[in-house]
């Protein structure tokens, strides 16, 4: 081997990435001892990011496009070591890959449900999920707070923490919107533009941004949703007599049909038989009594006034006016008036007060 093979295996001339694992997020240009040649080529292609790390500390960033590496345009490492020193002094530095696209059809839920406060159903319990995307923003910061020396960073890594924050900020928010259990599947893309807002400046400390949220499903418990569809049953119901009319008649039909019931079946189906049989005379609901008839309203009472030279007394009730019957200070003759009469009477000729009169105590002993 001459010398030229020598320092041709020894130093890089081309320096780039491709990936085609779809999940790996950072990945470090591997070469022994990290020299790399003064003059040789990075290759930074369409969503990657190359980060370059001297002695431990990071120098520069580049963006996509091609680069020779040397102290001319790359003035950010201008103060470097043996920069200066071309071809026989080699750098020792590393090259870190960032992937800039978005990764996408990440999941995210609620491991336990989040209690809300429901204007409708009172206190209730949620569940939420869905998918999200998520993004390096910069790819700098992402190097230094989450990366660290690892030399192939998958999303693996970090997709937990972020469903963790992402279940955080989704509670805090639905229990702020407070929109109605019932609307919130007709405003799931607000919710989730208001989450990913809220995620957003957590996400920024660590480099990354997530562009989309979605949320696919919010449900609510077993119990709770099997109420609501027998309260939409109902509902569609409409008439609940001939639905209960229905519903017998699918039940006899089934007992019936079910060899296995036997006589129990054969006697379920009668019985039913003759409720519906009894509630079709009654014209009533399955099962109901008819309803009975209101009391009638109790009578008004009326109370009298009496015109007696030329001045009025009263108001007296009928039970007063028989007492003076009695006493012999009301006779026939008198006037008397009562609220609806049309002008004064004669006591007699007033229907209510004539039997009064007409009932008179048998004549004394000795008489």
């Amino acid at each position: 081997m001459g010398i030229f093979d020598f320092l041709t295996g020894e130093f890089i001339d081309v320096i780039h990435w491709t990936d085609n694992t779809r999940d790996t997020m950072v990945w470090r240009f591997e070469r022994e001892g990290h020299e790399i040649k003064y003059g040789a080529k990075l290759t930074v292609r369409e969503g990657q990011a190359a980060v370059f790390v001297h002695e431990g500390q990071l120098a520069d960033v580049f963006t996509p496009g091609l680069y020779m590496l040397e102290s001319n345009n790359m003035p950010i490492m201008t103060t470097l070591q043996h920069w200066d020193h071309g071809f026989k002094s080699p750098f020792k530095s590393e090259i870190y890959y960032v992937n800039t696209t978005r990764f996408s059809n990440l999941k995210w839920g609620t491991k336990n449900p989040i209690m809300v406060r429901d204007p409708e159903f009172g206190p209730t319990r949620l569940r939420a999920f869905g998918t999200y995307t998520v993004k390096v923003a910069d790819p700098a910061l992402f190097l230094r707070e989450i990366v660290g020396t690892d030399g192939e960073f998958t999303m693996d890594e970090i997709s937990y923490q972020i469903r963790n924050i992402i279940v955080q900020e989704f509670s805090r928010v639905i229990a702020q919107s407070g929109i109605p259990v019932l609307d919130m599947a007709a405003n799931t893309a607000d919710l989730g533009k208001l989450i990913a807002a809220a995620i957003d400046p957590t996400m920024k400390q660590y480099g990354l941004t997530i562009p989309e949220l979605y949320i696919e499903n919010i449900s609510l418990p077993a119990a709770v949703e099997e109420a609501l569809d027998k309260r939409t049953s109902m509902g569609l119901a409409g008439d609940l007599g001939k639905f209960t009319q229905y519903s017998a008649a699918e039940a006899m039909t089934s007992a019936a049909n079910n060899p296995a019931g036997g006589g129990m079946a054969a006697g379920l189906g009668a019985g039913m038989g003759m409720a519906m049989a009894g509630q079709m005379a009654q014209g009533g609901p399955w099962g109901a009594s008819p309803a009975a008839a209101p009391p009638p309203p109790p009578p008004v009472e009326h109370v009298w006034h009496i015109a007696k030279g030329g001045e009025v007394s009263g108001p007296f009730s009928k039970a007063a006016m028989g007492r003076m019957v009695t006493e012999g200070k009301l006779s026939r003759d008198s006037m008397v008036w009562t609220q609806g009469q049309d002008g004064w009477m004669e006591a007699g000729e007033v229907m209510e007060l004539a039997q009064l009169f007409t009932i008179m105590p048998p004549p004394p002993p000795g008489a």
